[in-house]
């Protein structure tokens, strides 16, 4: 893992974050890249060129924020960039070569029961970028157990599994498995391959309408220091498609960050 990015927002939360950030990539050798993405929207006839001043508030903003933690040593970049969030992110990673990216669950401050805001459920909705979502103030500390839930262990995709093993290699972490059988289960679905097998410890296998359901009832038996689900139109999230913002009576996990994987197929 050698390039991690931060979207900023405005939340109080943003600077303890930012340090997590900054302690996570320094684990890696990785470099850091903290970044704003804004739009302009300008009324008819209007003469005042206002994306400079944007621009120039955005990047003064995002150097303030670096300059109030302790970076490390860690190479960090600031850089702004305007377009539309999901669009914009998705350009910015395939240019800049981004691994993975740290996420606040709420980037912007908005009400207490809300577990990802609508920048953050964007990103994790609309997007194939792994993801790792830290809990608000959220300290870094190695990863010991790590628990990956999943209704299907068919990997097709070549790399998906990249950000689940640099992390697992580098705290020489225990990986446990969840395989929840749906109503949809299908009779290879547990079928783990070569390169998921080799990382597993234990697996457990439970019956539940929904992969999300399982790890609500599930997740705390093993314990984990990080939560692994992976995007599925169907799957984890599948409850939560309807609107980009979930709450915390939903899915909220006060305790522990939750890595997302792109889709495995």
């Amino acid at each position: 893992m050698k390039t991690i990015l931060v979207p900023v927002g405005s939340s109080d939360n943003a600077k303890s974050h930012l340090q997590y950030a900054v302690d996570f990539a320094k684990a890696f050798g990785a470099k850091l890249y903290v970044v704003q993405i804004y739009n302009v929207y300008t009324k008819a006839g209007t003469m005042i060129k206002v994306d400079h001043i944007i621009e120039r508030e955005s990047k003064a903003f995002l150097e303030a924020h670096v300059a109030a933690i302790d970076t490390k040593d860690v190479e960090v970049y600031t850089r702004t960039f305007k377009g539309k969030l999901i669009d914009t992110l998705e350009k910015v990673c395939e240019a800049l070569d981004v691994d993975l990216i740290i996420l606040e669950p709420r980037t912007n401050s908005i009400k207490d029961e809300v577990y990802l805001g609508k920048t953050s459920g964007k990103i994790i909705k609309r997007t194939q970028i792994p993801t790792l979502i830290v809990p608000e103030g959220y300290s870094y500390k190695p990863i010991v157990k790590i628990l990956i839930a999943a209704k299907s262990a068919i990997v097709k995709k070549q790399g998906v599994l990249n950000p689940l093993k640099s992390i697992k290699d580098k705290f020489k972490a225990i990986v446990n498995i969840l395989l929840v059988k749906t109503p949809y289960h299908k009779e290879n679905d547990f079928e783990l391959n070569d390169e998921l097998s080799s990382m597993i410890t234990n697996t457990t296998k439970v019956e539940s309408p929904t992969t999300f359901q399982a790890v609500l009832e599930h997740y705390k038996n093993h314990c984990p220091d990080l939560l692994c689900v992976v995007r599925r139109k169907r799957g984890f999230f599948s409850k939560l498609w309807e609107d980009d913002t979930i709450l915390k009576k939903d899915f909220y996990s006060s305790q522990i960050p939750v890595l997302v994987l792109s889709g495995l197929k």
